[in-house]
């Protein structure tokens, strides 16, 4: 569904992405591990289209997105979940909702909104709640279900459980794997290496811009790098 080659990526004279090459099969749910620095929020920053590549290809289901502009990108059915949210802080839970449906023409978006609720009830009972006051789950929660608003086909999620409480971060990747079995393909940025690797299908690590390691969620899981790396030992 997802692919990406050969991406090249400058911030003004500094590279960010060093060649980076994979791919994210529909259906999927793929993880991007790294240290911090090594590039990952800089992908899924590409791919939407918010960052652009010096050189190198990303197709989505065989269409160039390297040249097109954000909301062309998420017409085709791309949603960008971003690293701290970034919800509308004075806006309503319902308005940030239907921000998250700006692209879509005509029909209703009623049906998308219930099951926002339907995934994370704790918004219903806030929806006329300013975004600023949730809490951060609550907004984590609120960031997800605006990206679902625009019917993603992929759905790009970075870092979903920074700062949230053990308990939150169960209940987020629980409704990620559910997300996943409606249908959405899922390409995952997440510090929480064990969580990402119990949840996803298979996984690539990233390291000073470029891919180092690929496999299977379990190969990842068992392999001494990654272990000693990203899993405690």
């Amino acid at each position: 569904m997802l692919k990406v080659d050969d991406l090249h990526v400058y911030y003004n004279a500094i590279q960010a992405l060093n060649g980076l090459s994979f791919t994210v099969g529909r259906g999927e749910m793929v993880t991007l591990l790294g240290a911090n620095g090594a590039g990952k929020t800089t992908t899924l920053k590409t791919i939407s289209a918010l960052l652009r590549p010096r050189s190198g290809r990303i197709e989505l289901e065989g269409q160039p997105l390297e040249d097109l502009p954000p909301h062309e990108i998420v017409r085709l059915g791309v949603a960008h979940v971003p690293e701290g949210r970034r919800v509308f802080p004075r806006l309503s839970v319902m308005e940030n909702l239907k921000t998250g449906a700006y692209t879509r023409h005509g029909g209703t978006i009623a049906d998308d909104i219930e099951r926002a609720f339907t995934l994370f009830p704790r918004l219903k009972e806030r929806m006329q709640q300013k975004a600023g006051t949730l809490s951060g789950g609550e907004q984590q929660m609120l960031a997800i279900g605006r990206g679902l608003m625009a019917r993603p086909r992929l759905l790009l999620l970075d870092e979903p459980s920074m700062g949230l409480a053990p308990i939150l971060v169960e209940q987020i990747f629980s409704t990620i794997q559910a997300i996943n079995k409606e249908g959405v393909t899922v390409l995952l940025v997440e510090q929480n290496a064990a969580m990402a690797l119990a949840i996803c299908h298979r996984g690539y690590v990233i390291e000073t811009g470029k891919i180092i390691l690929s496999g299977t969620a379990a190969e990842l899981s068992g392999n001494d790098r990654v272990r000693q790396a990203y899993l405690g030992g």
